[in-house]
């Protein structure tokens, strides 16, 4: 294995909509440089750090069909029962809304948080209010998407943010997608809001630290229906990065109560032991 070979291991990948604006940022560093010395290192420190922003790394996905993810790296800004938009095309009856702001120095890929078929994607253009406002999400410029999965019907909302100006959705209605899988990109600042049944168990906290693809943001609960649920309905307590249930006090209007997932029966493995690269 050679040097060259190590680096690129060691080096985290850079997402190819990122190569714009990194080859841009060069050049203006490259013309500054030849007008003052010291704004063309200025100008490579800005180049440094707009490759830094479309870092797009492997992450190690959770397999576990019940599991909910993170689809934004970030902070847990709310945690709370809201109605959902309309335009989401999602029942108008109170659901649980965790909302993740991505700064500026967060990794701004998207990814699925649960496995599904797409039904929906709405786009519309709005405002460019400060992202970690809540009317931001009625106003901003935003992209949802509407999952059909085996525990129910789940809305990803992007939302562009002060600083973003730019929303990327590679994916198309009628697509399935895996859970942790990439669908879609922010540019500079943002939030991603993820829209969740009543009866999930939700397994974080405000101001919380997340990463794509891998914190589990919540759990589905067994569906009580005498029918066996299509994903599997037993996991061991303390699964995924729980810190708690608590919301955020000023903006939950409603207390959740999920009922308790079932303990592992003996000798059964437990399937949030399973990951795959993505």
């Amino acid at each position: 294995m050679n040097i060259l070979h190590s680096a690129r291991i060691m080096l985290t990948p850079i997402h190819k909509e990122g190569y714009p604006f990194i080859a841009l940022f060069f050049i203006i560093a490259v013309v500054l440089g030849f007008l003052w010395l010291p704004l063309f290192w200025a100008g490579l420190g800005l180049t440094l750090w707009c490759a830094y922003f479309f870092r797009d790394p492997q992450r190690v996905v959770p397999l576990a069909a019940n599991l909910v993810l993170s689809p934004a790296d970030g902070k847990v800004s709310f945690a709370g029962v809201v109605m959902p938009p309309e335009k989401l095309g999602l029942p108008q009856r109170q659901m649980f809304r965790i909302s993740i702001f991505m700064d500026i120095f967060s990794c701004h890929v998207n990814r699925a948080p649960v496995s599904g078929i797409i039904k929906v994607i709405d786009y519309h253009e709005g405002h460019f209010f400060n992202a970690m406002l809540d009317k931001a999400g009625e106003s901003n410029e935003a992209n949802g998407l509407l999952l059909q999965t085996a525990y129910g019907e789940v809305g990803v909302v992007q939302i562009a943010g002060l600083v973003a100006r730019r929303i990327v959705c590679w994916v198309k209605k009628g697509e399935e997608l895996a859970a942790g899988r990439r669908f879609g990109l922010i540019r500079f600042g943002s939030r991603l809001d993820v829209y969740l049944p009543l009866q999930t168990e939700i397994c974080i906290s405000v101001g919380q630290k997340m990463v794509a693809g891998e914190t589990v943001l919540a759990r589905f609960a067994a569906v009580d229906n005498g029918k066996e649920n299509i994903a599997d309905k037993a996991e061991p307590d303390g699964a995924g990065d729980s810190a708690g249930r608590r919301g955020n006090s000023d903006s939950m209007s409603t207390a959740v109560h999920p009922p308790a997932v079932p303990d592992e029966e003996e000798g059964d493995k437990p399937d949030f032991l399973h990951f795959r690269l993505d």
